[in-house]
């Protein structure tokens, strides 16, 4: 695999060819690229505004009687507060731009009575709910940092990051699927049991102080008993400040006149090959300018509703969902709190969903509920959709194709991005062929430089894989508090021009459009989730009857990919593969448990791990044993026992 520190060093031709950055000839009248270089367009121009401004002065301005949120999963007045016009809607959550307004503010000033403070960071664990999205606008309206976390964490997992960047107000629902998280952190530190609201002091949480509960039970009475053996734990509704004319709205107003462009507002984890996690620093023009780029790629206008299914956690729906809608003046739709195909089919067809967002996983289970429905004898009406966005993972050809044919998705775009630019940097749009919108992930956007390098730092000719670097506005401010591993990745070239090294394997054609054939880092893709085989290896190689472990991608039909676990016994030890799954799922997100499993030595399986003569694992060589045995059946950890 490719090192970034090497990318350091370049010989002084390489700088030369970059600084040219574009290297293009004429064909048939049009300019063709040779090298696999390029620059997007300098128009529209970039917005140098925050958020909050952004929301008064573009979005509630042109938009305020515009469908904005529809929750399905929530009752109307789901917050209390004044009575609500819930757009004539009476079964569900559903506001319009200017009743979002109102609870965003209500929030706001409830945060800084709460005594969040500018700079603080406020954690949320939750699924994709209302109390969410007006998180993601009060956080940055007084320049707290929203930090995002991926539910499905255990709890050693949620304590490190919470840590790694101080929490200091943790939002949580009760429970999400089996994870009780009330329950959780008062069994794990008895201290919140007896700890007075906003007065946490746990040695292990230094910096947390305050754990609000958003009610998603719709159930007061459970609600209440959710939280009556918690003591610090303090009701959602009750930080609520709905008064628009007390000392919190003036202080609002004064923190809004102090806020730029530049200041980080969004705090997403991310990790590399070391497993430890890093969180991504995106500032207010990082992500406001990214959001109206893929707005204007997919052609949202006020009319568009957006069925936002992936979660909020991950940038696919915060930034690609949620922020692109909204500063288009688009709606969004939650047709759940976390993914449900039939509810999904639901929202599409009684909210006349006009796009529809998803990584592949997400669009097959869609699919799958389509064609039950019809064999039942349904009627199912898509006429309405129209576009979306795939991203996340690779999306197979074969998918892509019929989900224009069978959701009348005839606009769909594909996007590449990662977290730390924002995170798109080429997308795919309606006026593309048609094979270029399912084969490739399109051009490059506006404000935003690309170029595939080999090992060496050079600039490939079009056609040729290497690994992708992009500059621009995109780029994050760096990892939170982490410097080391931010200069590893985000190097400036001669000409002080920074490059964000993606460790993707790509490849240019002469148009420009890009292909990502491969990753360069050993990120397992899970449905659209990144799974790290560091972290992975960290719990096998903890359980005492495991000597050595590595983990790979292995090619999945549902989900892209699934890991698979090649591991070393201690001599006389024995664990099944059920074993070996059941102490990942239990030791880390059960999404990291591996799919796979193969015991060095047994039959058929080679007796040691490929090494490089500096004993690291080749894991190149893993893949492809996996892919073979994988496809013989050989080493199933999901089937009969063994």
């Amino acid at each position: 695999m490719y090192t970034f520190l090497r990318f350091r060093a370049r010989p002084p031709s390489t700088s030369r060819r970059v600084g040219r950055i574009v290297k293009s000839a004429r064909r048939d009248g049009k300019r063709t690229l040779t090298i696999s270089a390029i620059s997007g367009p300098k128009e529209p121009p970039l917005v140098n505004s925050t958020l909050s401004n952004y929301f008064a002065q573009d979005i509630l301005a042109r938009h305020s009687t515009n469908p904005a949120l529809i929750c399905r999963s929530e009752l109307p007045r789901a917050h209390g507060g004044p009575t609500s016009r819930n757009l004539g809607v009476s079964r569900h959550l559903a506001w319009d731009f200017e009743e979002f307004d109102r609870h965003i503010e209500a929030l706001a000033r409830g945060l800084l009575d709460l005594g969040v403070k500018k700079g603080d960071r406020v954690g949320v664990v939750m699924g994709n709910n209302s109390a969410y999205a007006m998180l993601q606008w009060a956080c940055a309206s007084i320049g707290a940092i929203l930090v995002t976390l991926n539910p499905a964490y255990r709890l050693p997992e949620l304590v490190k990051t919470l840590s790694l960047v101080g929490v200091s107000h943790l939002f949580v629902v009760p429970r999400i699927r089996t994870s009780e998280y009330v329950k959780l952190f008062s069994e794990a530190f008895p201290s919140f049991k007896s700890s007075a609201p906003g007065e946490i002091q746990e040695e292990t949480l230094p910096d947390l102080k305050h754990l609000i509960v958003v009610d998603t039970t719709s159930d007061f009475k459970q609600f209440q008993r959710d939280l009556e053996d918690t003591r610090c734990a303090v009701d959602f509704r009750e930080i609520l400040v709905w008064r628009e004319d007390g000392s919190e709205d003036r202080r609002v107003k004064e923190i809004g006149r102090t806020l730029h462009q530049d200041n980080v507002i969004n705090l997403q984890f991310t990790s590399g090959t070391t497993g430890a996690p890093k969180a991504v620093s995106l500032t207010h023009h990082n992500l406001l300018n990214n959001a109206l780029n893929i707005g204007r790629c997919m052609r949202l206008t006020s009319s568009d509703v957006v069925c936002n299914v992936p979660p909020l956690f991950h940038c696919f729906g915060l930034v690609l969902g949620n922020l692109a809608a909204w500063t288009h003046g688009s709606c969004i739709v939650y047709p759940s709190q976390i993914f449900d195909p039939p509810r999904i089919v639901d929202a599409v067809i009684e909210d006349k969903c006009t796009a529809l967002h998803g990584v592949a996983t997400h669009f097959l289970g869609v699919l799958a509920e389509v064609e039950r429905r019809k064999e039942a004898g349904e009627f199912l009406d898509f006429s309405n959709l129209r576009t979306g966005i795939a991203a996340g993972s690779s999306t197979p050809i074969d998918l892509m194709k019929q989900l224009i044919e069978r959701l009348n998705l005839r606009e769909l775009t594909n996007a590449y991005g990662m977290t730390e630019t924002s995170p798109v940097s080429f997308q795919t749009t309606p006026d593309d062929p048609v094979i270029k919108r399912v084969e490739t992930v399109g051009k490059i956007h506006p404000h935003v430089s690309a170029k595939v390098v080999d090992i060496e730092g050079n600039v490939v000719p079009i056609g040729k894989p290497g690994e992708l670097l992009v500059s621009g506005y995109s780029l994050q401010k760096g990892y939170w508090k982490d410097p080391k591993r931010t200069q590893e990745v985000m190097v400036p070239d001669e000409n002080g021009t920074l490059w964000m090294h993606t460790g993707d394997e790509a490849i240019m054609d002469e148009e420009g459009y890009l292909r990502i054939v491969g990753r360069i880092k050993d990120i397992i893709i899970r449905g659209g989730e990144n799974l790290f085989p560091v972290q992975i290896e960290d719990v096998l190689t903890a359980h005492p009857h495991i000597r050595e472990a590595a983990a790979v991608a292995v090619p999945d039909p549902r989900y892209g990919e699934v890991v698979g676990a090649w591991v070393t016994l201690e001599d006389d030890a024995q664990l099944s593969r059920q074993q070996v799954r059941q102490t990942v799922a239990e030791g880390m997100n059960p999404q990291n448990a591996p799919a796979w499993v193969w015991f060095l030595g047994e039959n058929g399986v080679p007796n040691e791990l490929p090494k490089t003569a500096s004993g690291k694992v080749m894991k190149h060589v893993l893949r492809d044993w996996s892919k073979q045995l994988a496809g013989k059946g050989v080493g199933s950890s999901t089937g009969p026992k063994n």
